[in-house]
């Protein structure tokens, strides 16, 4: 409510105008005074980077700008301090202007200009060298902030057409310099172009003037307003009309109306997020249930039995007995609670076991889910809020994948030493249960429809088939399909940290979803669905990656009408599309796995035919969907929330969880200024790790413990075989990123997931000037990855080459896959690194197309004659050290580490001790005798060191 207006003569009368006048002088005075300060005084300095200088860079961004230096520093928070006094002012009489009774908005939104205006004296007075963490945390806060506080403004707006207007163009300017701005910064940081800062710091300086200017537009608005204070026309009354007043009186009937026109309820709220809590819970077991499974063909190397659990999504056939559905929906929230079993497994040590524990909640929570849809079945906005809640729950379970760098911190194989959330998301997920399942209905009397469904249950089970595999295949984290269309450096396409894209295409979809219904719009969404999967499957870089976000909308969008109809059609239909599902899913590792199990070669390479698979089945079942008139919306029971308000709730769950993606995405950008750990000795230190998949012998996550080691052992450059997990039965993760960002290294995650490999990948210290992702020959046996990369270390070209050869059973494979990478590794003129699984004795069979005159290649240690897979191989460098570092229980392979001295020529094979090496050239004591953690130095005991 607006403070009290007290009549009578003012004793000093100051227009509101002033207020707003007086925040944007001293704000602009902040940010031109610093400016003119540093261009007078330190100008070569302020536009330097870490890359280039004058003149390639001529002009100096923001941050360099009011940083550190005095006294541009002192003049920046001089002025930013006499802003502060305004900046409260105009957020008090902003929530005056635009408060009325029975609205909650402008308080949100009064509340939210007073955090924005803390977190902005949070980076202003706190640097990043002061505490980089801390004023991240502030400058990430203000940013997010800015969007709803944005928004509000332009909802709250009286109706002024003019200051409307001006609000409009510099909030579209402000959203709109995002682009380049983001563009030229990754052209700058990512590619080092000369002179994209410069560009970049023009845009950067835009947003300020934008941001500011946003602000002063309220001087049109407070020009009614007198202080000490009094309202001379009335606007704090809410007798003038505002914009949201202007939309609702339009759209009224229609469902942007009931989300602009909700009042604001925290109990409401509560429920919509317990609800999407429950969508989380659900999407975060379905998709450790595969990574679980996964873990036992993976040590019997081939099909173990356990593979037939994933058959536990099943579970909704059980609803077809009237009895059994009856018992069910009547006790969904103990279902419910039965399915957390999913989440407590982590307590359980035995593979087998926590396995089964998944299993049983998996099926729990596939019964639960489809009891509560169906007993919803004849209150279709209660049904599309419950529906609309799942879908909201796979975006925030990819969000959370995405701020733990694709591992989901409830799964089963993490824990508390390996980052794991288990005891909170086990808590949270009770709590939303308790709530949410408060008000299922148990609608006993059949479905109130106008019409019979007109196709029978096989086709909705079909799109039900096809919308799972494509939700959990593909969406299920943010850079499944990033992967799919990288192609190495240099940078032609989205990296990681654009996952938060993805995201937002999702939160498109499910909007899209909530305000364009009818066949026509999901006959639509089918087309660009096709169209986006064909788009991703044949091209890469952006244009694949827009076929990519394309099909994200098109799937998110199509979620409710494909779900409903599978609920029209009865419990059949989710019990026969959660199997159909299966087939997807095997079909979907068949493809990659051909050479492990039955009718594989059969599958070999065809992940187009389950992408087309996929489109078709979303055909089926967008034929079996309802028309849009033929449902008859009438509540038999109305809950205590209109279903129509619920959707605004929902709304507001899915747009903190964007911010949330977007502020994630902000801190998980690349900064690319790493530096290699002995830099004085021009050393690379570089390895070669089978890491089988990041799952350790107990079931467990093991990227935290291959980050120690890694470190420990100071490692520059590091290949990582069978490090492809973009699939379902991997969990659809890609440890590389923790790794990378971690340990401050570039990385080329090798080909991509529709390359059907096991996976190679590089991380470097050093730039990575170049990589070719390469297949070798494999007629027969699995596809042989390599990546070739030329690195920049210490300002001299060194080539690297990761590689996987085929399987010891194909020896025709490995004998063509050796003449290629001979070939590949003798053209280079440059020194070059071979880090390799070859598969093959030492001085027998191909080991000598690898190592001598066709490839012009070294064996780092010819007197190691215990090799069968790990090789470290050179040309055109010094050799200086190696060693072998025992596995512990993080993979079945050891660690292979060779140390090189760049500029210098190749050496002899004579040994010698290590106290004749300087210390930079030495390898770590720490893993001498005992080691630590398990992890020594194994079969010789030793480091070996040479001439």
């Amino acid at each position: 409510m607006a403070p009290k207006v007290r009549e009578g003569d003012a004793v000093v009368a100051l227009s509101g105008k002033w207020v707003s006048w007086a925040h944007t002088a001293m704000a602009y005075s902040a940010f031109v005074g610093a400016l003119v300060t540093g261009l007078a005084l330190h100008y070569q300095k302020i536009v330097q980077n870490e890359y280039y200088g004058y003149p390639q860079e001529w002009f100096p961004s923001v941050s360099a700008t009011i940083g550190d230096r005095y006294p541009e520093r002192a003049v920046f928070q001089f002025f930013i301090a006499m802003t502060s006094g305004p900046r409260l002012a105009l957020v008090f009489l902003w929530y005056t202007l635009t408060a009325r009774p029975n609205t909650s908005l402008p308080k949100i939104i009064a509340g939210v200009g007073v955090f924005r205006t803390l977190s902005c004296g949070g980076w202003t007075y706190v640097t990043s060298t002061d505490d980089h963490g801390w004023h991240d945390i502030f400058m990430i806060s203000y940013l997010v902030a800015t969007l709803p506080w944005t928004l509000g403004c332009l909802a709250l707006s009286p109706n002024n057409p003019k200051a409307v207007r001006y609000r409009k163009i510099l909030a579209g300017s402000f959203f709109g310099t995002l682009v380049p701005l983001v563009y030229y910064f990754i052209q700058h940081k990512v590619h080092k172009v000369p002179g994209a800062y410069t560009i970049y710091a023009f845009y950067e300086w835009a947003l300020i003037l934008f941001d500011v200017g946003f602000d002063a537009v309220t001087a049109l608005d407070f020009d009614g307003f007198e202080l000490v204070v009094r309202d001379v026309k009335g606007s704090s009354r809410g007798k003038s009309q505002q914009v949201a007043d202007a939309v609702l009186q339009n759209e009224k009937d229609k469902p942007i109306g009931n989300v602009f026109g909700a009042q604001f309820s925290w109990a409401e709220a509560l429920d919509a997020a317990a609800d999407v809590y429950n969508g989380f819970v659900f999407w975060s077991m379905l998709t450790s249930l595969g990574l679980t499974v996964w873990y036992f063909p993976l040590w019997h190397m081939g099909i173990s039995g356990y593979e037939a659990i994933v058959m536990c999504t099943a579970s909704p056939f059980l609803l077809v007995n009237a009895s059994i559905r009856s018992l069910v929906i009547q006790n969904v929230r103990l279902v419910h609670l039965l399915s957390l079993s999913g989440l407590l497994a982590y307590l359980v040590k035995t593979p087998d076991y926590r396995l089964f524990s998944v299993g049983f909640g998996v099926a729990m929570s596939c019964l639960a889910w489809t009891a509560t849809w169906y007993a919803e079945r004849a209150q279709l906005r209660r049904l599309e809020s419950r529906i609309l809640a799942w879908s909201i729950g796979l975006t925030a379970s990819s969000v959370a994948k995405f701020a733990f760098q694709t591992n989901n911190p409830i799964w089963p194989i993490m824990h508390a030493e390996n980052g794991g959330w288990n005891k909170v998301g086990l808590l949270l997920a009770a709590l939303a249960i308790a709530r949410s399942t408060r008000t299922v209905t148990d609608n006993r009397g059949g479905i109130d429809l106008a019409d019979r469904p007109r196709t029978s249950p096989f086709f909705a089970s079909l799109g039900l088939a096809g919308l799972l595999f494509g939700l959990h295949s593909l969406l299920s984290d943010s850079s499944t399909m990033i992967l799919w269309v990288w192609e190495g450096f240099p940078v032609r396409g989205p990296i990681a940290a654009n996952g938060v894209l993805t995201h937002a295409a999702m939160a498109v979809g499910i909007l899209a979803g909530i305000f364009s219904k009818g066949s026509l719009s999901n006959c639509l969404n089918l087309l660009l669905a096709g169209v986006g999967a064909y788009m991703v499957t044949s091209y890469h870089n952006w244009f694949g990656y827009i076929g990519a976000l394309l099909l994200a909308v098109t799937l998110m969008a199509l979620i409710t009408p494909l779900v409903t109809s599978a609920v029209r059609h009865g419990p059949v239909t989710f019990g026969l599309g959660f199997l159909i599902y299966n087939i997807l899913v095997l079909a979907h590792v068949w493809v990659v796995a051909y050479a492990f199990v039955p009718g594989g070669p059969l599958m070999r390479e065809h992940t187009d035919w389950v992408m087309t698979a996929t489109v078709v089945f979303l055909g089926a079942g967008v034929y079996a969907s309802p028309r849009a008139d033929s449902i008859n919306t009438k509540r038999t029971r109305s809950g205590k929330t209109a279903p129509s308000q619920l959707v605004s709730y929902y709304t507001y769950v899915l747009l903190t969880i964007q911010l949330i993606a977007l502020a994630t995405s902000y801190l998980r950008f690349p900064t690319n200024d790493y530096a290699p750990y002995h830099a004085e000795d021009k050393v690379i230190t570089a390895g070669i790790w089978t890491i089988h998949f990041t799952l350790d012998n107990d079931m467990w996550s093991s990227e935290r413990r291959m980050r120690d080691l890694i470190k420990e052992l100071e490692i520059d450059v590091i290949g990582l075989l069978e490090s492809d997990l973009q699939r379902i039965i991997m969990g659809n993760r890609d440890s590389t990123q923790y790794l990378a960002e971690d340990l401050g290294m570039y990385v080329d995650y090798g080909p991509g997931p529709d390359k059907h490999t096991w996976g190679s990948a590089l991380l470097s210290k050093f730039p990575i000037l170049n990589s070719t992702h390469h297949l070798l020959p494999s007629p027969v046996g699995e596809l042989a990855p390599a990546i070739h990369a030329t690195l920049d270390a210490y300002g001299e070209l060194v080539d690297v080459v990761v590689f996987h050869s085929g399987q010891e059973e194909d020896a025709e494979d490995r004998r063509l896959q050796s003449e290629y990478l001979a070939k590949l590794m003798k053209g280079s003129p440059r020194p070059l690194i071979l880090l390799s699984y070859l598969v093959t004795k030492p001085k027998e069979g191909v080991y000598n197309t690898y190592v001598g005159e066709k490839s012009g290649m070294k064996d780092i240690d010819p007197s190691d004659w215990d090799r069968w897979c790990e090789y470290i191989l050179y040309k055109g460098i010094r050799r200086s050290g190696y060693a072998r570092v025992s596995r512990s229980t993080i993979t079945d392979t050891e660690l292979q580490v060779g140390k090189f001295v760049v500029g210098q020529p190749e050496s002899s094979n004579e040994r010698i001790s290590e106290e004749q090496v300087p210390q930079g050239l030495r390898f770590p004591s720490l893993f001498r005798g005992q080691g630590v953690r398990d992890h020594r130095y194994h079969v010789f005991d030793e480091p070996r060191y040479f001439v």
